[in-house]
């Protein structure tokens, strides 16, 4: 069944489902849409929230970029069997969302001290609170948040590289065993192919 993949011409909340589908080699169509362009009403009208990204497989349809990483990760080996080894991982990516959505003010906010304050409070200090707890998951499981190489992994990246290009910065710089895997994800046959291919992101 044909995969499409629809969202923004950014790396945002799709990047770790691009990398995920790319490494696994999944064959999708990477349906990009320009910011400035946004809302377009016949495409916006076709959502069930009216958000992307937006997944299409055949004619079945998923909303919600963890749940849409989830499942093409579960095509791969990126998505383990047991039940408990799964949750662990759900939660990985909760609490890397959770990590992200302190940033999510900085979004909104129109006054430039004020967006500067935030910018300043969330590279001071949430960026250790969590980085320094996700640090030492995944030094406990040999780099990784799981067993192995999973679809937590891929988002714990993606989401970093969001940050960095947000706040120009390198948050994961301080913390070795995050570079690693940054480093590691991003070298990945089929994402560093694609990485040397994408266009040049800007927010």
């Amino acid at each position: 069944m044909a995969q499409k993949l629809h969202y923004f011409n950014i790396n945002g909340l799709a990047e770790s489902i691009r990398y995920i589908l790319y490494y696994s080699g999944q064959k999708f169509e990477d349906v990009r849409y320009e910011r400035k362009d946004w809302p377009i009403k016949e495409v916006k009208e076709r959502l069930p929230y009216g958000q992307l990204p937006f997944y299409e497989e055949g004619n079945r349809t998923l909303n919600q970029s963890l749940a849409i990483a989830r499942y093409v990760a579960s095509k791969s080996d990126l998505l383990p069997s047991d039940p408990w080894d799964q949750a662990v991982l759900d939660a990985a990516v909760l609490n890397v969302y959770d990590f992200f959505n302190n940033a999510r003010p900085w979004f909104k906010e129109e006054d430039p001290d004020k967006k500067e304050a935030i910018k300043k409070t969330f590279l001071g200090e949430t960026v250790d609170f969590h980085l320094s707890r996700f640090e030492k998951e995944l030094k406990k499981n040999n780099g990784y948040f799981g067993k192995k190489l999973s679809w937590a992994d891929f988002v714990l990246v993606a989401i970093i590289e969001v940050i960095n290009l947000l706040f120009d910065a390198e948050i994961e710089k301080n913390y070795p065993t995050i570079k690693a895997l940054v480093q590691k994800v991003r070298n990945l046959p089929g994402v560093k192919e694609y990485i040397a291919k994408r266009p040049t992101y800007q927010f």
